[in-house]
């Protein structure tokens, strides 16, 4: 009788035990592929802020007076694809289409929102990359804002999750998205309640996903 019970009482562990290993599976996965990107989102910032510091140093006159000379939005994109493409390893006859982002809230990112980008393009190493003009007279103002989808087509396409993008600068100085917010908006900005726009920031000085 003492055998049964046992084997009764064993087999309700073992039962009660899976039970929750299968409900915390989901989050953990979850979790653990998030933390990949932002790990990918970290490296991809390096590359590009060297990219954009060894430009800044090779940049003549003639590059400089075609970004003043660019009368369009959109001539101003194409030189700055121009500059980056070999650094990033850009193809530039790749460009992405059917492809929707999403802020972390859930919402989608509207045509008008300025995080949308028009322009996207793939690059070798599976990352998407989008380049918008934002041009502002200001030199204290980003003239630029890129985009990286750190796994591409797939989903989510959700800024602050496989989306971070930075901010350039008339002096080739880049920045994080959210740099320069104050850290309270930063994180209020990177939560489900969000945009996630400023996690680009927030990862970067060592905030933590779902902290």
């Amino acid at each position: 009788m003492r055998k049964r019970f046992w084997k009764i009482e064993y087999s309700i562990t073992i039962f009660v035990v899976f039970g929750i290993i299968l409900l915390l599976l989901p989050s953990s996965f979850i979790t653990s592929k998030e933390a990949t990107y932002i790990t990918k989102w970290n490296d991809t910032y390096n590359k590009v802020d060297y990219t954009f510091t060894a430009m800044s140093a090779q940049a003549d006159a003639n590059i400089i007076k075609s970004f003043h000379n660019a009368k369009t939005n959109d001539e101003r994109e194409k030189l700055m694809l121009k500059l980056v493409k070999p650094y990033l390893r850009i193809n530039s006859e790749d460009e992405v289409t059917e492809y929707s982002q999403f802020y972390m809230n859930s919402s989608k990112v509207q045509s008008n929102d300025l995080y949308h980008f028009d322009n996207l393009y793939n690059t070798n190493g599976g990352i998407i990359v989008g380049i918008k003009d934002i041009k502002d007279n200001d030199a204290y103002h980003p003239g630029f804002i890129m985009m990286f989808d750190m796994n591409g087509k797939k989903g989510p396409n959700t800024w602050g999750k496989d989306i971070y993008g930075i901010n350039i600068f008339s002096d080739g100085k880049i920045t994080p998205i959210g740099s320069g917010w104050n850290i309270k908006d930063v994180k209020n900005d990177c939560s489900e309640h969000g945009s996630g726009v400023s996690c680009s920031y927030y990862y970067r000085i060592g905030g933590e996903f779902n902290e």
